[in-house]
């Protein structure tokens, strides 16, 4: 069977630039009122000026969730220079709260703590709590990539104090979820699943369909860690069911491979060849061709282990057919070994001299 793997890796792009110089945000009240009388001279300009800062900001975030980080990074730091220019704090701590999410998205978490400190250290002073909440998060989950745990936990249990004043259901879950996942890097599963199931109920009262798939999903997982596939089950048959709901192939073909591994250390391989012919029907939906080598060769192993060896035969078969297809070599070589051992579990050596 194929190993399960819980931590998502997140792709590395090219490194961000820090900027280094910021109005600093505890000007003493003489240079602000010096920096209002200059502003009201140049009214006009500046009005121009701001809405140039707030069009590169939207444009920044537009171009985050298009998944164009380099030219994220380069609206995002142009308008935060030009709020800088004029002392709009709040305005700075947004585009910096942006900056450390695309640093987060790019994997660049040394970035994400410098941007998400000098936004909490922004927010604070103007007593913006909202974005205070955003840069704990982004301080507690970039300190659990860096593995760089107590951190993680500080920034994260002051994140979710906010969100519980502020009574803000959405920052609790998130928070709720990321503690989890930190406690499950530490190896505390238990603790792990009790901040999840926090998590959990609080997404199911508000009906975010999304969330829950992701919670049941982390659950199931740390279920599985435990060793405790009942459980593990399900969890993930919850999380199949939300999926199938909101018509994501790919958190199903995800977590029906969990959900096939779970089986599968049960013993159940019936229910196992359930899971994956499903996942190979809807990889072959997506025409993703590494999903359905990987099923075929775990359909073949269930059918090993049921016995069923003209079942497994054929479906090692085709998974070769499709390494070959990919000029995959080490699939083609585990796909023939594959079919080797098969044939000589039924004795047939002649054909077994077919996948030398």
């Amino acid at each position: 069977m194929e190993k399960n793997t819980w931590n998502s890796n997140l792709k590395n792009t090219l490194p961000l630039h820090i900027p280094t110089e910021f109005i600093p945000a505890n000007q003493e009240n003489s240079d602000v009122q010096q920096l209002d009388q200059d502003l009201q001279t140049q009214n006009s300009s500046n009005q121009e000026e701001s809405f140039e800062a707030s069009e590169l900001l939207q444009q920044g975030i537009q171009q985050q969730q298009a998944g164009d980080f380099n030219g994220a990074i380069k609206s995002l730091q142009h308008s935060l220079a030009l709020f800088q220019a004029y002392g709009n704090t709040e305005k700075q701590a947004k585009a910096l709260s942006c900056l450390a999410l695309v640093a987060y998205c790019s994997a660049d978490y040394k970035s994400v703590i410098s941007y998400a400190q000098q936004c909490l250290s922004l927010a604070k002073d103007i007593q913006e709590q909202r974005l205070q909440i955003q840069a704990l998060s982004h301080l507690g989950n970039a300190y659990r990539h860096l593995k760089q745990y107590s951190e993680a936990v500080e920034y994260l249990q002051e994140c979710l104090k906010i969100a519980q004043k502020l009574q803000d259901t959405r920052s609790q879950i998130a928070a709720f979820n990321n503690l989890g996942l930190v406690y499950k890097a530490l190896n505390n599963i238990s603790k792990a699943i009790e901040y999840q199931e926090k998590s959990l109920k609080l997404v199911r009262e508000i009906g975010d369909n999304w969330g829950e798939e992701q919670i049941l999903k982390n659950l199931g997982n740390a279920w599985y860690a435990l060793t405790n596939y009942s459980k593990a089950i399900k969890y993930y048959e919850d999380c199949i069911i939300v999926s199938r709901l909101l018509k994501n192939n790919r958190t199903s073909i995800q977590v029906l491979k969990n959900l096939g591994n779970a089986y599968y250390a049960l013993g159940e391989y019936k229910k196992v060849i359930i899971c994956y012919e499903e996942r190979l029907k809807l990889a072959k939906e997506i025409q993703d061709t590494r999903i359905q080598e990987q099923s075929l060769g775990s359909l073949g192993v269930a059918c090993e282990a049921l016995g069923d060896y003209e079942q497994a035969m054929s479906y090692h078969e085709e998974r070769l057919r499709i390494a070959k297809a990919i000029k995959d070599r080490r699939s083609q070589e585990q796909a023939l070994a594959s079919l080797k051992t098969v044939c000589y579990a039924m004795g047939d050596y002649a054909r077994a001299m077919n996948y030398d």
